[in-house]
């Protein structure tokens, strides 16, 4: 991919990403968009006219004195611009301006004027900063000059200018540091949500596969939703303010240079357009280093959670040894990368100081002869030295900032990236009814679990493990699915619950509140006891003693004991063992009470008395159960068996009849 096509890609990348949240995408183009921008640019620089003239204006009928001192020549600069073309065509920009917003008012709903404001205070606070500079770089023209001349009067007036000066920008930058940072952490709680809203709908999280290394299309969501977007909008916004006020500069100063010698304007630009293209040919492989980079120090982080997450494990198999391994293994990939990081970024710097050291002399090396020709005053050398640097650092904002803005340009790939792989889903889920996201089916809902003729192939893979398999689980039947290990047992029950798709075949299932899902392993919630239990449920539909009563039926009356506060909130994986997290499990849905269960050997950690009284309790409550198990006492529970191979055949036979040894 060429240089200017990785460009407009990644501009296309962070429109993606930017544009939602200031404008909706849909119906919208990316220059309605920067219609938008414009407009606000010249509803900003016409407030700022209308300001600057209104305080003239003021302090002239208030304070004369006060406006003859601080400002001098203002008052007549403000007047040639009304006078000329420019204060008229400022004026009808800020009209038009005002316009193209109230034309779009249909589409800044919901919030998207806020953002919106808070720029255009940003952009005047930018645009009174830059005038203020411009003003500084003439009071220290004059102050050179008033001490060449040994003039104290002059030299003090100037001084007293510059001190009000100093005394009206310092707010103003406080303010601008506030409203940067704030609006960038409304963008991020926006984009945030966003995210996770549709990394959570359509089952979007199980369909993206991130701690399998091989999968190599979205790694890490957690930290593309949380580190990436938190990085993305608060750089978006410093990046953008930035570049507006290096434009602002820019034009600024170039007017004061020009003023002063074309030549040395001419010179500027043709030294900062070089050195520029110099600098962004020699950092393109920081782009690449630093997308590695973020992916590698994730990868590494995973690892660390991960044995945090399995200790008791880790130390019952005494696996030390082999989770330092692969822990050193993760960690060396990011040291290997970020040693070549640190080699480019070296270059890159020394090309950054060359830079910068041979810019200080180019003023002298022009001003000089026509100093010495005595042209100009003595003070052009200090101004010309403040307006070469305005303009060189506002030319030279990508040499300055190249490591930041390829660390940014990585971090919009990996967020857009996921954000496009999310939609993605999403409109295939709507659109592809082979992807079965939901739970309703491929058909419409029915009172029974009806699976036709399917073939089931596991996601990613050829190999049939269930073939034109026709079987129907009513209200009054029991079928309990065995078979020897890998032959798809778990497989048909993700089938059933609406995880995967048939590869042939159809199948309906209830509503998707009559059908619950028990795995081995229940899911433990970050949350209190009490949402623990009525999870996914809300915890405040019931009362406190109806949950007691239903941990005493699973056989959990000790953990009342132990916990009698139901919202104490601990880290239950790690308190409860594995058989008292079964029983939760169970009562987590008699407490759901759905009409049809499946259990993917959900009682493998209790004793036969306990398992056989969990499954009296779903019987007695007139439960339909499709289940996975090994144990023959099951069959006292169920009305049929589904016998699997794994090699695509199957019987189903009653449960009385089925032998156990065979399994």
């Amino acid at each position: 991919m060429g240089p200017l096509k990785a460009f407009r890609d990644q501009l296309g990348k962070l429109q993606r990403l930017a544009q939602p949240y200031f404008l909706p995408v849909e119906d919208t183009s990316p220059w309605q968009f920067l219609l938008l921008v414009v407009a606000l640019l010249a509803v900003v620089v016409g407030l700022t006219l209308l300001l600057l003239t209104g305080t003239v204006a003021a302090t002239g009928a208030l304070i004369p004195e006060l406006r003859g001192r601080f400002l001098p020549g203002v008052p007549e600069q403000v007047s040639a611009l009304w006078r000329g073309p420019i204060g008229p065509g400022v004026l009808a920009a800020f009209v038009a301006g005002l316009l193209v917003f109230g034309s779009q008012r249909s589409k800044l709903r919901q919030g998207r004027w806020l953002p919106w404001v808070l720029l255009g205070v940003i952009a005047l606070l930018i645009l009174v900063i830059n005038g203020i500079n411009v003003g500084i770089s003439f009071i220290a023209r004059n102050v050179d000059n008033t001490l060449v001349a040994y003039d104290r009067d002059g030299f003090w007036k100037t001084v007293a200018i510059y001190a009000f000066c100093l005394v009206l920008a310092l707010p103003i930058r406080a303010i601008q540091s506030y409203l940067i940072p704030k609006l960038g952490l409304l963008w991020r709680e926006w984009l945030s949500g966003r995210l996770i809203t549709r990394y959570l709908s359509n089952r979007a999280y199980y369909v993206l596969d991130p701690n399998d290394e091989s999968f190599s299309e979205i790694d890490n969501p957690d930290q593309r939703i949380s580190q990436d977007t938190a990085s993305f909008t608060s750089t978006s916004l410093s990046v953008t303010v930035e570049i507006l006020a290096a434009l602002l500069t820019f034009f600024s100063f170039i007017i004061v240079l020009w003023s002063i010698n074309s030549k040395l304007a001419l010179l500027l630009l043709a030294y900062s357009v070089g050195g520029t293209a110099l600098i962004v040919f020699a950092s393109r492989k920081l782009v690449k280093l630093n997308f590695q980079q973020l992916k590698l120090e994730a990868d590494f982080r995973y690892g660390l959670v991960h044995i945090r997450d399995n200790a008791e494990s880790i130390a019952f198999y005494r696996g030390e040894k082999q989770e330092a391994q692969e822990a050193e293994r993760r960690l060396g990939g990011a040291i290997r990368n970020y040693n070549g990081l640190i080699i480019w970024e070296a270059l890159i710097q020394v090309i950054q100081r060359s830079y910068d050291y041979f810019s200080r002399f180019l003023p002298w090396l022009v001003i000089a002869p026509i100093y010495f020709a005595k042209e100009v005053d003595f003070g052009v050398f200090g101004q010309a030295s403040i307006a070469f640097s305005q303009v060189l650092f506002s030319v030279s904002y990508i040499v300055n900032n190249i490591d930041r803005l390829a660390a940014f340009s990585a971090s919009i790939s990996r967020l857009e990236s996921f954000q496009g792989r999310v939609e993605e889903i999403a409109s295939q889920a709507s659109s592809d009814a082979a992807i079965a996201l939901e739970a309703a089916g491929d058909g419409p809902a029915v009172d029974a679990i009806v699976v036709q003729h399917i073939d089931l192939v596991p996601p990613g893979s050829g190999r049939v493990l269930i073939h034109d398999l026709s079987v129907e689980v009513t209200p009054q039947e029991r079928l309990l699915v065995v078979g020897p290990s890998g032959c798809g047992k778990t497989s048909f029950l993700r089938l059933v619950s609406g995880l995967w798709a048939p590869a042939a075949g159809s199948i309906q299932r209830p509503a998707l509140a009559d059908l619950l899902f028990i795995p081995q392993k229940p899911y433990m919630i970050l949350g209190s006891l009490r949402e623990q239990l009525c999870y996914p449920l809300q915890p405040d539909r019931f009362s406190d003693d109806h949950l007691r009563n239903v941990l005493e039926e699973v056989r959990l009356g000790e953990l009342v004991n132990r916990y009698p506060n139901l919202d104490i909130k601990l880290d239950w994986p790690r308190l409860l063992s594995l058989g008292e997290q079964q029983r939760l499990a169970f009562a987590r849905l008699l407490l759901n009470s759905p009409r049809f269960v499946v259990l993917d050997e959900a009682t493998s950690a209790l004793d036969v008395s306990t398992e056989r009284h969990l499954y009296a309790l779903l019987r007695d409550r007139e439960m339909a159960f499709v289940s996975v198990g090994h144990r023959p006492t099951l069959a006292d529970f169920h009305t049929r068996v589904l016998a699997l191979d794994g090699n695509g055949s199957w019987r189903l036979v009653p449960a009385a009849e089925h032998d156990f040894t065979q399994n």
